[in-house]
C-alpha cells in the first residue's frame, strides 16, 4: 500500500522498501522495549526474559514512537518531508494493524470481559483468568480493533484520494493524514481499553495505554491546530516553488 501510495507522490518504490526494512526492525525493538518499560519490575527481577520476544510481550505504542523517530531520520538522510513519508505509510500502518489483531485471536489472548452476547468468542479453560475460569464466552476485542482499524484505514485511503486529485500536495495536508490516524486510532484504543483483561500499569484510574491515547489525543490536536500558523504555510510555499523550479 506505502509503495503505490508513493508512486502518486514521485517517490521511488525502492525507497520505501529501504524504509520499510528498518521500520519493521525498529518497530519490533520499541515495541518490545516499551512493553518492557510497563512491566519493569518484573523484567528487574528476570532480565534474560527481556530477550524472550517469542514469548508475547510487543507493545504497538512502542512501534509507533520507534517508527517515527526511524521516518524523520530516513527523512533528514534522504531529503523527503517527514510529514509525506509518514502519511504514506500511515494506512498500510492501519491495515497491518487490522490484519495482525486476528493473531490474538488464534493466541486467545487480549480478549475482554465475560460476555453473552451473539459475537462473544469461546476461550479455551486454560487461558481463561483465575476470575473467570467458569466462564466460557469472553468480548473479542480483537475484532472490534480490527473493524476500527480497517475503518481507519479507509478513512486515510480516503484523504490520500482528497489531496492527489485536489492536488494538495502540501505539508500540512500531509499532517492531516497522520494526525488522522494518531487521533483516531488513540480513541478506538482507549475506550476499547475499559474492557481488556490484560494486566497492565494504571495511572490516575486509567489503564496505561488510555492515558497513552489521551497524550496522542492532545498532541494531535495540538499540531492540527499548529499546521494553521504561518510556520506551515511558508513551508507550503517553499515547496511549492521548489516544485516549480524544478
Amino acid at each position: 500500500m506505502a509503495m503505490k501510495l508513493a508512486g502518486y507522490y514521485g517517490i521511488k518504490k525502492e525507497k520505501i522498501i529501504d524504509l520499510a526494512f528498518w521500520l519493521i526492525l525498529g518497530g519490533v525493538v520499541g515495541a518490545r522495549v516499551y512493553h518492557v518499560f510497563l512491566e519493569w519490575p518484573f523484567y528487574l527481577s528476570h532480565p534474560l526474559n527481556i530477550f524472550k520476544v517469542w514469548q508475547g510481550g510487543l507493545a504497538i505504542h512502542g512501534a509507533i514512537i520507534a517508527g517515527l523517530v526511524i521516518i524523520y531520520i530516513f527523512g533528514k538522510k534522504n531529503r523527503i518531508s517527514f510529514w509525506l513519508l509518514a502519511a504514506i505509510i500511515a494506512p498500510g500502518l492501519a491495515l497491518g494493524q487490522s490484519l495482525g489483531r486476528w493473531g490474538n485471536y488464534f493466541n486467545q489472548e487480549l480478549f475482554g470481559y465475560p460476555t453473552d452476547l451473539p459475537w462473544g468468542i469461546p476461550v479455551d479453560f486454560m487461558n481463561r483468568p483465575l476470575e473467570f475460569i467458569s466462564v466460557e464466552f469472553f468480548h473479542p476485542t480483537f475484532l472490534y480493533e480490527s473493524f476500527g482499524n480497517f475503518l481507519i484505514f479507509l478513512i486515510l485511503l480516503a484523504v490520500h484520494v482528497w489531496i492527489i486529485k485536489k492536488k494538495e500536495f502540501k505539508q500540512s495536508r500531509y499532517a492531516l493524514c497522520v494526525m488522522c490516524y494518531a487521533i483516531f486510532y488513540s480513541l478506538l484504543r482507549f475506550f476499547i481499553e475499559f474492557i481488556r483483561l490484560d494486566s497492565t500499569p494504571e495511572f490516575l484510574g486509567l489503564r496505561w495505554p488510555q492515558v497513552a491515547s489521551l497524550i496522542i489525543i492532545i498532541l494531535s490536536l495540538a499540531v492540527l491546530v499548529y499546521q494553521k500558523l504561518p510556520f506551515f504555510k511558508t513551508v507550503d510555499k517553499i515547496k511549492s516553488i521548489g516544485n516549480r523550479q524544478s
